[in-house]
C-alpha cells in the first residue's frame, strides 16, 4: 500500500510570523573557531556548545578522528562515554548507549547529514555500508537517552548524527592509502571544489578488504565471509538566490560481512545500498522553510537457519520544517514528515510487509535569561501497516487483513539549562521515546526451522507493540581554567517498557491448528529498567599533552511477565549489560609529531553464545577485559602525514564476546591534504 508524498509536504507548511532571517547551511568551521571548539545546531536550529545544548551531547571532532588511529567508526564511538560496543568481527560491530546491546541491535538512530542510514529491514546499522570517508566527516555528534522529538523517528536510546564537511564552506582534499595486517587495504578520497560563485561540490569514494578475525570458536566457514567494501558520496550545494539554496546528496555502498544475526548465528551477509537525497532551504518573512525528500534503497543478503535470504527495502522520507525566533528569547521550529517504508518477505517469499507514517513536531526554545534556558519538544507518529501477497503452505489461517494496523504514539523531551556561573552548568532532562517495530519483526520474516522430529514456522507478529523508553537525567559540569579542564557528573534512570524478545524454539507463540504448523515469533515480554552514573574529565597539560578520562556504572533490572524468559528470549539486558565501563586517553603533539594511546575498559558480564539449530538459546560469561589502540604520526611539508596504529594492541586475540575473538591489528597509512 503506497500513499501519495504529497501527504508528507502539507502536513509541514505550519508557518507563523517570524521575525530574524537565518543562513541556509550552517558554516561549522567559523562557529568553531567562534566558540574556539566544536559546536551544535541540530538540537535546537542555534549554534551551541554541548554544554549548553539540551540533551545529553559529545562531538568528536575532526581531529579526535584522525588521532583516533581508527579505520571505521565503531573503534571511535567505542571511546566515548557511556556507549557499548560489540565487535562481533573484523567488519562487523553492534552499537547501542549506556547497555541493551544485543546482535543488530535495533535501539540507535544514525544519521548522515540529516538521513537515516541504519537499515529498516531489521532495524539496525550496519556501519560498513554507511558511505563516508573518516576524512570528509567534520564531526560525530553523539546523543545519550530517547530523543525522537528533537532529532527524529525512532530514535529511543540515542543518536550518531554525523556531519561531513559542507562543499560550500570547506575547501578540503585528501587521498590516504593504508596497509596493514591480516592483509588490510584501503584508500579513500575526498576532494571539495567551486564552480563559479554558486555552485559548490564535493566527491568521496573508498574502498577497503582484511580478512576476517581467525576463528577460533568454531563457526562454520559457510557463515563467514572476509570483510570488504567499496562506497562513493557525491555533494553539492547550490546557491539558487541569495536566500534559497539546494543540497543534493547522492551515496552507494557494497559491502559484504560476517554479520551475528538477532539469533545470535553468524551470517555471510551481502549489502547493496544507495541514497538519493535534496534539501531546499530559504530565509523568508515566516522565517527559514526547509523541504527535504530522499530515498534509500537496500538489497540485503543474509543466511538465516540455513536458509538464503535476500531482502529488498526501500523507505522514501519526505519533512518539511519551519524555524523562527519570536522576539529575541523564544525560537520555534515546527514540521511534518511522511515516510513509506516497504520489504519483501524472506526467507520465504511471496509477499511484501508496510507501513506509511504520518508525523507531526514542535520544539520551544526559551531563552528565560542569559543563564537559564528551557527546551521542550514533542512528536506524534501515526503509523499505518499493511501486508500484500500470499501466504506459505502451512501458515496459520490468518488473512492480509490481520496487518492492518495502526499505531499512534507521542514522544517528547524536555530540558533545562542553568549555566550558574561562567565556570558551572546544570541541566535537567526528561524524554519518551519510541521504539517501532522493525519490519522483519512485523511480517518480513517468513520461514521454517526443523527442531528434531517437528517442523515449525518462523514469522513476525503484526500485533507487536512499540517499545517505549522514558529517560530521567541530572547533570553537573565545572570548568576548571587554571588547570585547562573540565569535569561532569550525571546520574539517570531510565524504564523500557514492552521489550521486544525474540523467537525461541522452548516456546510456542501460535498453537498449530489441523492445517497449520506451530509458530514461534517475536513476543512483547515485560519491562526494563535501569540506573546508572557517568563521571567524566578532561584537560591539557603543558608540553602539548592532553587527556580524558570516563567511568560509566550502570545496573539493569528486568522485570519480565509471567511465562517469559528474558535468557530464552534473548532479552537478558541485566545480565548482558556490563556494570562498569571507562576509557582513559592520553595524547602529545610537538612541532610535526603526534602521539596519542587509548585504553578502554569493560567489567565483566555474559553474552549469548553462538545459535545453534534446535538449542535453547544461554549465557556464556564474558570476562573484563582492556583494549588498547594507539597512534604516532608526523606530518610533513606539502601536507603529507605518515601515520603507525594499531587496536587491540594487549595481545594477540581477546574475547569480548562469545563471537569470534578480536585480533590485534596494525596498520601504517599515507595521507596527504591538498
Amino acid at each position: 500500500m503506497k500513499k501519495t508524498l504529497l501527504a508528507g509536504a502539507s502536513a509541514g507548511l505550519l508557518v507563523v510570523a517570524a521575525s530574524a532571517a537565518h543562513a541556509q547551511s550552517i558554516d561549522y568551521g567559523s562557529l568553531e573557531q567562534l566558540f574556539n571548539e566544536p559546536v551544535t545546531t541540530s538540537a535546537t536550529g542555534a549554534p551551541q556548545r554541548s554544554t549548553e545544548a539540551p540533551v545529553d551531547m559529545t562531538i568528536i571532532s575532526a581531529a579526535d578522528i584522525e588521532r583516533s588511529g581508527a579505520v571505521d567508526l565503531p573503534t571511535i564511538l567505542s571511546r566515548v562515554a557511556g556507549l557499548d560496543v560489540a565487535t562481533q568481527g573484523a567488519g562487523a560491530a553492534d552499537v547501542s548507549v549506556r547497555g541493551y546491546n544485543q546482535a543488530m541491535s535495533p535501539r540507535l538512530l544514525v544519521l548522515i547529514n540529516g538521513r537515516q542510514v541504519y537499515l529498516d529491514h531489521y532495524g539496525y546499522t550496519a556501519w560498513a555500508t554507511l558511505p563516508v570517508q573518516l576524512s570528509e566527516i567534520r564531526q560525530i555528534e553523539v546523543v545519550k537517552g530517547p530523543n525522537s522529538a528533537l532529532f527524529g523517528f525512532n530514535a529511543v536510546s540515542g543518536v550518531v548524527n554525523i556531519i561531513t564537511a559542507n562543499p560550500k564552506f570547506d575547501q578540503t582534499g585528501d587521498i590516504t592509502v593504508r596497509g596493514g595486517s591480516a592483509r588490510y587495504g584501503e584508500v579513500s578520497l575526498a576532494k571539495s571544489l567551486k564552480l563559479g560563485e554558486r555552485f559548490s561540490a564535493r566527491f568521496s569514494a573508498g574502498a577497503a578488504k582484511s580478512d576476517e578475525f581467525d576463528n577460533t570458536v568454531g563457526v562454520a566457514k559457510s557463515q563467514l565471509n572476509d570483510p570488504s567494501r567499496v562506497s562513493a558520496n557525491l555533494d553539492t550545494v547550490t546557491q539558487l538566490t541569495d536566500k534559497a539554496e539546494l543540497r543534493v546528496e547522492g551515496s552507494y555502498s557494497n559491502v559484504q560481512v560476517s554479520d551475528m544475526l538477532s539469533n545470535y548465528a553468524y551470517s555471510p551477509s551481502k549489502y547493496l545500498t544507495s541514497s538519493l537525497k535534496g534539501t531546499l532551504t530559504a530565509d523568508t518573512k515566516a522565517g527559514q522553510l526547509q523541504f527535504s525528500a530522499y530515498q534509500n534503497d537496500l538489497t540485503a543478503k543474509h543466511v538465516i537457519l540455513g536458509q538464503k535470504a535476500r531482502f529488498e527495502n526501500k523507505i522514501t522520507v519526505v519533512s518539511a520544517q519551519d524555524l523562527f525566533k519570536i522576539g529575541a528569547k523564544h525560537t520555534i521550529r515546527v514540521g511534518g514528515e511522511y515516510r513509506h517504508n516497504e520489504v519483501n518477505t524472506a526467507p520465504i517469499g511471496g509477499a511484501e510487509v508496510s507501513y506509511d507514517v504520518l508525523s507531526a513536531s514542535a520544539m520551544w526554545n526559551w531563552s528565560i535569561t542569559d543563564k537559564l534556558a528551557f527546551t521542550a519538544a514533542g512528536r506524534y507518529d501515526s503509523l499505518d501497516l499493511s501486508r500484500e501477497g500470499d501466504f506459505p503452505a502451512g501458515s496459520p489461517p490468518l488473512g492480509n487483513g490481520y496487518w492492518d494496523r495502526k499505531i499512534e504514539e507521542p514522544s517528547w523531551n524536555l530540558g533545562l539549562v542553568w549555566r550558574a556561573t561562567g565556570v558551572d552548568t546544570f541541566k535537567a532532562s526528561a524524554a519518551r521515546g519510541v521504539q517501532v517495530p522493525t519490519l522483519v519483526d512485523l511480517g518480513a520474516l517468513q520461514a521454517r526451522v526443523s527442531v528434531g522430529p517437528y517442523t515449525l514456522g518462523l514469522a513476525g507478529n503484526p500485533t507487536l507493540e512499540p517499545a517505549i523508553v522514558t529517560n530521567y537525567q541530572l547533570t553537573y559540569e565545572r570548568a576548571l581554567p587554571a588547570l585547562k579542564a573540565q569535569v561532569s557528573a550525571k546520574a539517570f534512570v531510565q524504564k523500557t517498557q514492552d521489550v521486544k524478545g525474540q523467537p525461541t524454539s522452548a516456546q510456542i507463540d501460535v498453537a498449530p491448528t489441523p492445517v497449520s504448523l506451530p509458530v514461534l515469533s517475536y513476543r512483547n515480554i515485560g519491562e526494563s529498567k535501569m540506573t546508572g552514573f557517568e563521571l567524566a574529565a578532561s584537560g591539557e597539560l603543558a608540553g602539548g599533552f592532553r587527556w580524558n578520562a570516563d567511568w560509566t556504572h550502570t545496573e539493569v533490572d528486568d522485570e519480565p511477565l509471567a511465562g517469559f524468559s528474558p535468557v530464552l528470549r534473548t532479552a537478558a539486558f541485566g545480565a548482558t549489560t556490563p556494570e562498569n565501563r571507562g576509557n582513559v586517553a592520553l595524547g602529545w603533539t610537538g612541532g610535526p609529531w603526534t602521539a596519542d594511546a587509548f585504553v578502554t575498559l569493560v567489567g565483566d558480564h555474559q553474552a549469548y553464545a553462538l545459535y545453534a539449530v534446535g538449542a535453547n538459546p544461554r549465557l556464556v560469561d564474558v570476562d573484563a577485559y582492556a583494549a588498547i589502540g594507539g597512534r604516532v604520526a608526523r606530518t610533513f611539508d606539502g601536507g603529507v602525514t605518515l601515520a603507525f596504529s594499531g587496536q587491540n594492541l594487549g595481545g594477540s586475540r581477546q574475547r569480548q564476546s562469545a563471537g569470534l575473538e578480536v585480533e590485534r591489528r596494525l596498520y601504517l597509512s599515507v595521507s596527504k591534504r591538498f
